[in-house]
């Protein structure tokens, strides 16, 4: 029986454009010169924050990110950065009695803006809230703690395969995989995926025929 579905956010509940555009705007590089280092970093399996790395060689991405918020230009999220299928989602999940849990490798402040957006979740976290990012085993294990559930009761939703489906199965929890964005995309059919991945999924709408199943 499923009791928690955990979801990751960046291109799980999130769009990314906004998260890229305004470092490329902020670093004066076109915005299509980043999204290309974006997918270029993603192919060759690498951190995303490579991309940015690319852009400014020797930059030190922390010191930037504060330079960024001083200057007006940190991060902001609002509805329109929501994929569609978010809200009725959740809310589906919720009605079936299912305890949904948002946690994923985002700064503190963007847990303050999720937050802010009155989801229909029961907790929500971020690596930055908690001082401990994917893949590390002590991130699932404070998933699990607000879980509220045992690891087989416990699902967790992403689209990074080493950040969410490898790292969450070695927890002990089960996984579905989402197919959206350019790690989910791109890695969907390596072989590696859908044998770790419990579900494999296009929409969070088809967590709700899995949760009720």
């Amino acid at each position: 029986m499923i009791e928690t579905i955990v979801l990751d956010i960046g291109e799980t509940i999130t769009h990314d454009d906004r998260y890229w555009h305004s470092w490329a705007d902020w670093l004066d590089v076109p915005r299509h010169t980043l999204s290309a280092l974006v997918g270029a970093v993603v192919a060759q399996g690498r951190d995303n924050a490579d991309a940015v790395r690319l852009a400014r060689p020797g930059i030190d991405i922390a010191t930037e990110y504060s330079a960024r918020e001083a200057a007006g230009q940190g991060e902001f999220l609002d509805e329109s950065d929501l994929y569609d299928d978010v809200r009725p989602a959740l809310s589906a999940l919720r009605k079936l009695g299912v305890r949904v849990i948002i946690a994923g490798n985002q700064t503190s402040r963007a847990g303050e803006l999720l937050r802010g957006l009155d989801l229909p979740a029961d907790l929500i976290a971020t690596s930055g809230d908690w001082g401990v990012a994917k893949p590390q085993p002590e991130f699932f294990a404070r998933v699990l703690e607000v879980a509220q559930s045992t690891p087989e009761g416990a699902v967790y939703v992403g689209d990074h395969p080493a950040n969410d489906v490898f790292a969450a199965k070695a927890a002990g929890l089960r996984v579905a995989h989402i197919r959206r964005g350019p790690w989910g995309l791109l890695w969907a059919d390596a072989p590696e995926v859908p044998g770790g991945a419990d579900w494999r999924i296009d929409s969070l709408m088809e967590l709700v025929s899995i949760a009720g199943g």
